[in-house]
């Protein structure tokens, strides 16, 4: 697993990880794969008995420097003031806005088990635990300036010093400029064209930096939380790890000016969703609150930590990469329950589960939970639990528990994500666009409704027998399901037919499945071919092909004038251990005398037989059937 490399390069004898957010916003989903990279690391750490803390900082003393997205547009008057002194929303128990935007990212921590240790940048500021820190940058202003120069190529001029200062008039932090620092006060102007998002006041003053009147700039307060706090491992997504970026230009002034070495990097991709990436203050993105309320917190962090961090994770809200994520995940599940696993699957497994306690649980299958939820007379958790418990399940507190969750998760994506293709209502009446099916179609749904007769009526004896028809009609598997979905539905996709129809009352389906009348010539002329085509056939797959038998058969012309009759010859055989069936159009007979009519298409198959099967065994029936 991609953790054994990183930690590998951690040598401190007690390990620390950091991360960190700025609550600008409410947060995105983007947000948590910084804080499940780090928190498996902290597991696997913990795994190999190391000691080891997990600390995740809230950057909440800096400047609100863009209005978040659900924010009312007054609060605009707090624009450059830091993030922990602007008014919580109206209605908000939280005692600020960044307290308002990182609580509900914090409950998500708890429910995914993430086992960080939070601290605030406000109480590290007020609490002095920067003093020193801001006091040797100030005096090394003209290294810090240099560093910027050699390693970003950001040119800053002689009179800047790395310190933001809070406003004694206004309260602003983004707008102040430091201009000098001697006998521990800064001289400091607050300007109103320095950013363009905030106007300062114009104030002039002179100030003590300490105890929580000042801020450093982020770069320069990234590299104090590695120095005062001994951080080991700390990632950043890609953009920060950019030669010359922010990383760099910290890690510079980590070993010139605080003597220290830079953590381990971790850098990693984007989290995108749908190929985009996400901004909390612009509110871009699913926010994370909406991803942990769609996935349960397993699978999340499942999402999250299964891919190498280097590697984007590009995910989406539409139903085949929904369900492609649950198999996988309950691939990792079955794998659990044997009884020899694979060292990788336990070791995501435990990165993955919320606490060390949980087991692995029997899996429900997304996509039935979604067909399931929208047949309205089933109650979908005593469905899930019979035919688990069918399929030799003795389920426990926690697979009921499981079985909920899930759908739950089934039943948030169809209230906010599923389109209307995703969503489908049994049809109480057989649907006008039913119409517009071909004979062909007309003929397989004929057809499975008798071969249903004598099915057990659940999905994977339905399933087969739907496969089987539309073999013997024949249909491709994507005619035949649309078929299905148009009389039942009254569109051309759904859920996995086999299932569909083993939720309904056979007293419902057999009849809506013969309600569309059909010509058996009109099928015949559609599906018939010529013998010329079959021996073709027989030429590509004739080593496969066995147990033939053909039935001679008469189609009936009734719009014609005059007595029009199909001759064909319907060849039912087995390959690749399925039953097929194919006919071939042999002619026309205009004879309205039935024995005489049977003679003739019983000498048109005998004569084409012979140049067809001259080297295979066959069957051939003696009587014709009319239809």
């Amino acid at each position: 697993m991609w953790v054994d490399k990183i930690i590998r390069q951690a040598s401190d004898d007690y390990i620390v990880i950091n991360d960190s957010k700025t609550p600008s916003g409410r947060v995105h989903v983007g947000s948590l794969r910084g804080v499940l990279i780090h928190d498996a690391l902290y597991r696997e750490l913990s795994a190999q008995g190391k000691p080891a803390l997990y600390i995740y900082g809230i950057d909440d003393y800096d400047p609100m420097d863009g209005l978040p997205a659900d924010a009312d547009p007054a609060i605009r008057q707090y624009m450059g003031m830091p993030l922990c002194q602007v008014p919580a929303p109206a209605g908000s128990s939280a005692t600020d806005m960044a307290d308002h935007y990182i609580s509900e990212f914090l409950q998500i921590f708890r429910e995914l088990g993430v086992a960080a240790q939070t601290y605030r940048m406000r109480d590290v500021y007020q609490g002095g635990l920067f003093n020193d820190v801001i006091d040797t940058l100030l005096n090394q202003a003209p290294l810090v300036r240099e560093i910027y120069a050699q390693v970003s190529g950001s040119h800053r001029p002689d009179d800047w010093y790395p310190l933001q200062v809070i406003c004694e008039q206004c309260g602003r932090i983004g707008t102040t400029q430091v201009t000098g620092y001697q006998h521990g006060l800064v001289d400091y102007q607050c300007r109103p064209d320095l950013v363009s998002w905030a106007q300062g006041c114009g104030y002039h003053g002179q100030i003590s930096p300490f105890d929580g009147r000042a801020k450093l700039p982020w770069k320069l307060e990234w590299a104090a939380k590695w120095h005062e706090f001994g951080i080991s491992i700390e990632g950043a997504g890609k953009d920060h790890c950019t030669k010359g970026g922010s990383r760099d230009v910290a890690s510079a002034v980590l070993r010139r000016v605080l003597r220290s070495q830079p953590p381990v990097n971790v850098p990693y991709e984007f989290f995108l969703v749908g190929g985009a990436k996400m901004s909390s203050s612009k509110g871009l993105g699913a926010s994370a609150r909406t991803m942990a309320d769609l996935l349960p917190p397993e699978v999340l962090r499942f999402l999250m930590v299964r891919t190498d961090p280097k590697k984007a994770v590009n995910f989406s809200t539409d139903a085949p990469y929904l369900v492609k994520l649950y198999n996988d995940f309950d691939r990792l599940l079955h794998n659990m329950q044997q009884t020899e696993t694979e060292q990788a699957d336990q070791r995501l497994f435990a990165s993955a589960r919320v606490t060390a306690d949980d087991l692995p649980y029997a899996a429900v299958n997304f996509q039935l939970l979604i067909a399931l939820l929208q047949i309205p007379h089933l109650n979908a958790e005593q469905e899930v639990a019979q035919r688990l418990t069918a399929a030799g399940y003795r389920l426990t507190e926690q697979d009921h528990a499981q079985i909920r969750a899930r759908i739950r998760s089934a039943r948030y994506w169809l209230d906010h994500f599923a389109t209307d293709e995703d969503k489908f209502s049994i049809q109480e009446t057989l649907p006008e666009t039913a119409q517009q099916l071909d004979p062909a179609q007309r003929y397989f749904l004929h057809h499975l409704a008798v071969g249903l007769v004598d099915t057990d009526w659940h999905e994977a004896a339905i399933q087969t027998r739907i496969f089987t028809a539309a073999r013997h009609t024949p249909l491709s598997q994507a005619q035949a399901f649309a078929a299905i979905y148009q009389v039942i539905l009254g569109k051309a996709q759904g859920p996995k037919a086999g299932a569909l129809l083993s939720f309904l009352a056979a007293d419902f389906v057999l009849p809506r499945l013969r309600a569309l009348p059909y010509a058996p010539v009109d099928f015949v002329r559609q599906v018939g071919i010529s013998p010329d085509q079959f021996a073709q056939q027989l030429t590509q797959s004739q080593a496969e092909m066995s147990e033939i038998q053909l039935e001679p058969e008469c189609y009936a012309d009734t719009a014609a004038e005059t007595s029009v009759y199909y001759a064909v010859a319907a060849v039912r055989y087995v390959c690749k251990g399925k039953t097929h069936i194919r006919r071939l159009l042999l002619g026309t007979v205009h004879e309205p005398d039935t024995t005489a009519r049977d003679q003739m298409i019983t000498s048109m198959l005998q004569r084409h037989i012979v140049n067809l099967f001259n080297d295979i065994d066959y069957v051939v029936k003696a009587t014709v059937t009319c239809l």
